[in-house]
């Protein structure tokens, strides 16, 4: 697909929490029957060479910068129960219409009673809606096609706020840490800096880093994409938030990965 197309990706402003800022951008489906762990998202390679570009972004600037794949932002338990309550409903109805009862002759005794009937009914409903429920919670386009954008993109901003603090990103010596969210369920991706890098760099750059990952996303090409936000990242603050002579590497460089 053409960049011109990827970028345009649709970008919606989350609003700041304590001065951090968030854009969330959508990258397209590329699995659509089961959901694609974090873990198996990217090679072994692919992981060591996103974790060299931190080290050699941060050879660059004071920034502390944390790369994080993570499966799913939310439990999102709505598409188990739709899916579930329709396939009940269909069952219900097939019942209805293959298996109709049908009063027999006089004197005709046959047949089953119809307690047993309608226990069997009820037993195979039962069936249906834990198998859909299994489907909604397993398939991952049903998942999205029954929970609401909106939602999802509240959920990845939460989690990622909430990583960004827990992860201690926020409480760097210099205030510099630098968050790059990758929800693979929501298609979403998060660029959340501490307010001393968005003083320096600005807002601008933090969205247009943010568009250049999901438009790498978008294309297939996630490592190289996010090597080269990292390392654009480490040049850009080079000079604004330089790297000291005693600077202490206070966050590990490496890929978190969060099934």
């Amino acid at each position: 697909m053409a960049a011109h197309s990827e970028v345009a990706s649709p970008v919606v402003a989350v609003p700041p929490a304590r001065g951090n800022q968030i854009v969330i951008p959508q990258f397209p489906d590329r699995k659509l029957i089961s959901m694609q762990s974090a873990f198996n998202f990217l090679t072994g390679e692919q992981q060591k060479q996103v974790e060299q570009a931190v080290v050699d972004a941060e050879g660059k600037t004071s920034c502390e910068i944390v790369p994080v794949l993570a499966t799913t932002s939310g439990r999102y338990d709505r598409p188990e129960d739709v899916v579930g309550l329709w396939l009940t409903v269909i069952t219900a109805l097939g019942f209805w219409y293959y298996f109709p009862r049908v009063q027999g002759p006089a004197g005709d005794w046959g047949g089953l009673p119809v307690v047993v009937e309608l226990i069997l009914a009820a037993l195979a409903m039962v069936i249906a809606f834990i198998l859909g429920a299994i489907a909604g919670s397993r398939i991952g386009w049903l998942r999205r096609l029954f929970t609401p954008r909106q939602q999802m993109q509240d959920e990845v901003a939460a989690r990622a706020r909430e990583i960004f603090f827990d992860k201690r990103v926020h409480h760097t010596e210099g205030g510099t840490g630098i968050l790059i969210y990758i929800s693979l369920f929501e298609h979403v991706a998060v660029a959340l800096a501490d307010q001393a890098v968005i003083d320096k760099l600005g807002q601008t750059f933090i969205d247009q880093i943010c568009q250049k990952l999901t438009a790498g996303l978008h294309s297939g090409k996630a490592a190289e994409t996010i090597c080269e936000v990292i390392r654009e990242i480490g040049d850009e603050a080079a000079t604004p938030l330089p790297r000291a002579s005693d600077d202490k590497n206070e966050l590990q460089d490496t890929l978190v990965l969060i099934d």
